[in-house]
């Protein structure tokens, strides 16, 4: 391992192909500012990975099992710069051709890994964000099919929410707290942009605080002031607000 100055650039290389990975390692080592920290077979190892080692830059494949390149990008957030590298993908180069996000398009040459890198520092110099939510949304082949599972990133541990076992989302900042099964857990994210990626068939805005899965509702109670309560199959209760009360009323009545 080379030692680390400033001008040192601290990848980490994430393929669950082991040819690739040994392919990116080679083409770097021809690069003396560049210090591969680690390799990682699969998004979770990559999260670990950001989470120990805080590399400077992520070299991404995006056709993994488990956790693909978009939901490793999720989790991780602006926590470091990416440059994904993909075999033909029409939906995800569409995403960063629109986005102006780095790629490698397999099978990729050393010139065009250097061409990355460049720009890669240029936008690391630059201390430029990338628009992580518009990328993960345009990057999905079906951006408009909802999305089948919650996932939270809890330091260096993932958690996987499948949505048919979410019993409510509350919001609490920049952060909801997405209720399932007795336990919550914090995500970054507001719950608007979280609204709108689930099925509206099963998720209703109740209240501006409280996104509720609608097969968990057993009754609505009134209080002695007129206020609505959505009471849950768990013994949950949570308010329900004029505005939310229509959006249940007419969901219900489908």
């Amino acid at each position: 391992m080379t030692e680390h100055t400033p001008d040192t650039l601290r990848v980490v290389i994430v393929d669950d192909e082991e040819l690739a990975r040994r392919v990116l390692v080679e083409l770097l080592a021809a690069h003396p500012d560049v210090e591969v920290v680690t390799e990682c077979a699969d998004g979770f190892e990559a999260v670990r990975a950001v989470s120990e080692h805080r590399p400077d830059l992520i070299l991404l494949d995006i056709q993994m099992p488990k956790l693909d390149g978009f939901e490793v990008l999720e989790l991780l957030g602006e926590d470091v710069p990416v440059i994904f590298v993909t075999a033909y993908d029409q939906h995800a180069i569409r995403a960063f051709d629109v986005h102006a996000v780095d790629y490698l398009l397999k099978t990729f040459d050393a010139e065009r890994l250097s061409d990355a890198l460049l720009h890669a520092r240029e936008r690391i110099g630059q201390s430029e964000a990338l628009p992580i939510r518009d990328i993960v949304s345009s990057g999905r082949a079906d951006p408009s099919k909802p999305v089948q599972r919650i996932l939270i990133r809890d330091r260096a541990d993932v958690h996987i929410i499948p949505v048919d076992q979410v019993d409510y989302i509350e919001a609490q900042d920049d952060y909801v707290a997405v209720s399932a099964g007795g336990k919550s857990r914090l995500k970054e994210q507001t719950l608007t942009d979280l609204e709108q990626t689930l099925d509206p068939t099963c998720f209703v805005r109740i209240h501006r605080l409280f996104l509720m899965q609608v097969d968990r509702l057993a009754r609505i109670e009134t209080t002695a002031t007129n206020s609505r309560i959505a009471v849950l199959t768990d013994g949950s209760c949570l308010p329900i607000s004029r505005s939310g009360y229509r959006r249940l009323s007419d969901l219900i009545e489908q």
